[in-house]
């Protein structure tokens, strides 16, 4: 890997960024109104908002990320961009990487966005420290970037990049205990939950919004970073030096 070649596509991907309103758009616009509607949803509850939006702060950034990340992925390799890229004397990591460290800056950006409306506008309270919830959240937008890349690989079209959203990201939340505790699922579903990344990082969102269990925090935020450090370095072995 060479740091100016990873550089160069960071700035690449953002310049291209600046210049799509709708995807600057759905990245910073839409979690934030959507915590919003949320908010006045339990208007009338407000304890349920405090012990489900903290969780919320986190789930809405994955999913956007993990439809902007493919989608922008994939229009690289459809246009013909990765594949001037990749008969260059590049690494396939120094594209990925980069594109990775650029959406990542963005993850974390739209995370603390929708955490800072959340908190400070709509009046969110946790038991736990806020900070610790916002990293967390910067963490699961992370992971849904690195999965976005990832799916990209497999997709020839925008519309079948948009059919891994149900095909990926809605188990996930079906089985990581959001909607149920996981103990009260059908035992094979709750075996298979451990093996969905979406899984660790609301369990660790749970302890941080409930304060306490730093420890089972650090491990799952461990597996959280595992996991995308390995969608990122699957994804640097799936790209191809033609488009479809």
């Amino acid at each position: 890997m060479s740091s100016r070649v990873t550089g160069a596509t960071v700035v690449r991907v953002l310049q291209q960024l600046r210049r799509d309103p709708r995807t600057l758009g759905l990245i910073f616009v839409v979690p934030p109104a959507l915590i919003t509607l949320f908010r006045y949803v339990f208007e009338g509850d407000v304890a349920t908002f405090n012990r489900i939006g903290g969780l919320m702060i986190g789930i809405f950034p994955f999913s956007s990320m993990f439809v902007v990340t493919s989608i922008a992925m994939l229009r690289e390799r459809t246009t013909g961009t990765l594949e001037r890229l990749m008969t260059m004397p590049l690494a396939k990591a120094d594209i990925l990487f980069g594109y990775g460290i650029a959406f990542a800056g963005v993850a974390a950006l739209q995370a603390s966005i929708t955490a800072t409306v959340a908190f400070e506008l709509l009046g969110l309270h946790v038991a736990g420290t806020p900070l610790v919830v916002v990293g967390l959240a910067v963490a699961n937008a992370v992971l849904g970037m690195s999965l976005g890349l990832l799916a990209s690989a497999f997709a020839k079209t925008e519309f079948q990049a948009v059919q891994f959203m149900p095909a990926v990201v809605f188990p996930q939340l079906l089985l990581c205990g959001l909607l149920v505790p996981r103990t009260h699922m059908a035992h094979v579903l709750d075996v298979i939950s451990y093996a969905l990344p979406l899984t660790w990082s609301v369990d660790a969102l749970s302890h941080a919004v409930r304060g306490g269990g730093n420890g089972i925090i650090i491990r799952d935020a461990i597996v959280v970073v595992g996991v995308t450090l390995s969608a990122l370095a699957l994804a640097a072995t799936t790209l191809r030096r033609r488009t479809p």
